[in-house]
């Protein structure tokens, strides 16, 4: 039986590995036929901006990996309205496609899902 499962994240791009385990988490509840969205809030918005270059701080990209995500079946992404104001953001300056949501659209967003992950 299919289940919703919702990751949030809220790590900055490279406080340590966060978003590449959430990445990681992602991918594996895909793999096993489950329904998976994802919203990132506070600074991890920051990892979907087109100008990410971890390769500069000699990090390996897995950003990259972001784009493929709708090949895995993990389609549904959010980012919180409130971060992109915060870091003078916009969807359309984001390297994915993601919808930005307000706070009480992605409290509906937790409630509709069978298990929230938050790394």
């Amino acid at each position: 039986m299919n289940k919703k499962i919702l990751v949030i994240s809220d790590a900055a791009p490279f406080d340590g590995q966060r978003i590449r385990e959430s990445l990681d988490m992602a991918l594996i509840f895909a793999a096993i036929d489950q329904e998976v969205s994802w919203l990132f809030t506070g600074a991890s918005v920051l990892a979907l901006t087109k100008d990410t270059m971890p390769t500069s701080l000699g990090i390996k990209d897995f950003f990259k990996q972001l784009k493929t995500l709708e090949i895995y079946d993990v389609d549904s992404l959010f980012v919180c309205e409130h971060a992109l104001l915060e870091y003078q953001l916009s969807t359309e300056k984001l390297s994915v496609d993601a919808k930005a949501l307000s706070f009480e659209r992605q409290q509906s967003l937790i409630n509709e899902h069978d298990h929230v992950v938050k790394l």
